[in-house]
C-alpha cells in the first residue's frame, strides 16, 4: 500500500482491494451519501470491481486516497483530489462513516490534500463543490481556505462551487 500523506493523527494511502468491503458499508449509510448523487453498490462485488477499475492514480499521478488511523489503520473513509478532464479542473472531496463525523477528520485530511495539491503537484487552483443543503461539507471547504465563487446546478438540486488559488503561483 502506497502512503501518500501523513498528519497528526491520518494516513492517506491508495485504495487496496481490501477496502472493498469498507467501500461498500460506507455507501450503504443513506446520511453519507446522501449530497453525492451517488447510490449504495449493490454487493461488495461491485465495490471491489470499482477499485480494480480505479485509474486516477496512474492516469493523473493522483486521486482520491483511503483516510486512516495511524495507529491502529482504521478505514474511517476517504479524500482526495480528482481531475476532471472535462472541466480541467481538479476538486477536492470526502467521504467518511457516519460515525466518525464531527471529529475534525474531513477537515484534517483536506487540508492536507489542498498543501499536497498546491506544494507537490504545483496545482493552480482546486475546486469544491457540495450541494447548497449540505453545510457540513461547506464548512469544511471554508476552514479549509476555499471561498465560495458560484452556484450551479448538481444533479438537478441547487449546489455551490468554492476555490481556493495557490499563492505560490502567480
Amino acid at each position: 500500500m502506497k502512503i501518500i500523506l501523513e498528519t497528526n493523527r491520518l494516513l492517506l494511502r491508495e485504495f487496496d482491494i481490501s477496502d472493498a468491503e469498507s467501500f461498500y458499508e460506507l455507501n450503504l449509510n443513506p446520511n453519507v451519501i446522501k449530497y453525492t448523487g451517488n447510490s449504495a453498490f449493490k454487493a461488495i462485488d461491485e465495490a471491489k470491481a470499482f477499485l480494480e477499475n480505479y485509474s486516477d492514480y496512474q492516469r493523473n499521478g493522483f486521486g482520491r486516497w483511503a483516510v486512516v488511523d495511524k495507529s491502529t489503520k482504521t478505514f474511517f473513509g476517504w479524500c482526495g483530489l480528482k481531475y476532471d478532464e472535462n472541466l480541467n479542473e481538479t476538486d477536492i472531496g470526502f467521504r467518511f462513516f457516519e460515525h466518525f463525523w464531527n471529529q475534525g477528520l474531513a477537515t484534517e485530511s483536506a487540508k492536507a490534500c489542498i498543501d499536497y495539491g498546491f506544494e507537490k503537484l504545483n496545482l493552480k487552483t482546486i475546486v469544491g463543490r457540495a450541494m447548497k443543503e449540505n453545510s457540513a461539507s461547506i464548512k469544511v471547504l471554508e476552514k479549509i481556505g476555499l471561498q465560495y465563487e458560484k452556484g450551479f446546478d448538481f444533479d438537478g438540486q441547487e449546489g455551490v462551487i468554492y476555490t481556493i488559488k495557490n499563492k505560490m503561483i502567480r
